[in-house]
């Protein structure tokens, strides 16, 4: 975890599963969901060395991923939350500011919708409402993050011919920045991880209900969750900020760190 201290990975019990998680930094709690088969180790270095300056950042891997197990009850979009809010409980955290990328901010819509006492502010990075008012990942797009065929390096590139935009990539090296990734999940959780977002009916109607102050960030250019998502959830949240990165794609918080961690940063001050 890039030489933070506190940042050992921990496990603690609940809902039937172990979830794994680490800690790193002082303050006030800000809880970090991640998104589809993305582990702890996915979270770019920069952005969390900057957020554990001012908060208590709390990273995990949802159930099925990485070091957390999972159990034979379906993966659901509100199990997730219901997990989120377990590690809270458990780690003593009553209130929290809580963060979703990408699937994370589904399970985080469903966090607040299910439990508003336990979330200060909320912030959502590359997320949709879904259902049939959010506009779908491309199937396109889907074909080639889900195609586990040829070696590392073929898997590796078609995932980042999606996650960058191919201007960017003409001058840049996803793997330069990018962090190594040691954590692994099963193609059996990924598929069932993916089986729970696709089925997820969406908070569309209910985003009304949502009463803490929100950020909603994307990338301009993102095009697994296009960043039309985004206004949809801005004009449905009372109050909601949106803020757009110029340029970026799905993997924003690679390509442009310092302006992602620092939006964060100040909605959170």
């Amino acid at each position: 975890m890039n030489g933070i201290p506190e940042a050992k990975v921990k496990t603690i019990d609940v809902n039937g599963i172990t979830l794994a998680y680490r800690i790193c930094g002082e303050g006030y709690p800000l809880v970090m969901i991640n998104g589809f088969v993305s582990t702890m180790d996915t979270w770019n270095p920069p952005v969390l060395e900057e957020l554990a300056r001012h908060f208590r950042v709390i990273i995990f891997d949802n159930r099925g991923t990485g070091y957390s197990s999972a159990s034979d009850e379906p993966f659901s979009i509100p199990l997730f939350a219901q997990d989120t809010a377990a590690l809270m409980d458990t780690l003593g955290i009553g209130r929290a500011h809580v963060l979703g990328l990408s699937m994370g901010a589904s399970i985080a819509q469903e966090m607040v919708l299910a439990h508003p006492e336990r979330v200060e502010k909320l912030i959502l990075i590359s997320g949709t409402c879904g259902g049939d008012a959010g506009i779908p990942v491309p199937p396109e797009v889907w074909a080639r993050l889900s195609d586990k065929s040829g070696d590392l390096p073929e898997i590796v590139n078609r995932m980042f011919s999606v996650l960058f935009p191919e201007e960017w990539r003409a001058t840049h090296d996803p793997l330069q920045f990018c962090p190594d990734v040691y954590e692994t999940t099963s193609e059996e959780n990924a598929a069932r991880q993916a089986e729970a977002f696709f089925a997820w009916q969406g908070s569309y109607d209910r985003l009304p209900e949502i009463r803490c102050p929100a950020l909603v960030m994307t990338g301009s250019e993102d095009a697994v969750i296009p960043s039309e998502n985004s206004r949809i959830l801005v004009s449905r949240i009372p109050g909601a900020r949106l803020g757009e990165v110029p340029g970026a794609g799905h993997g924003l918080q690679y390509q442009d760190p310092r302006a992602l961690s620092r939006a964060v940063r100040e909605f959170l001050r």
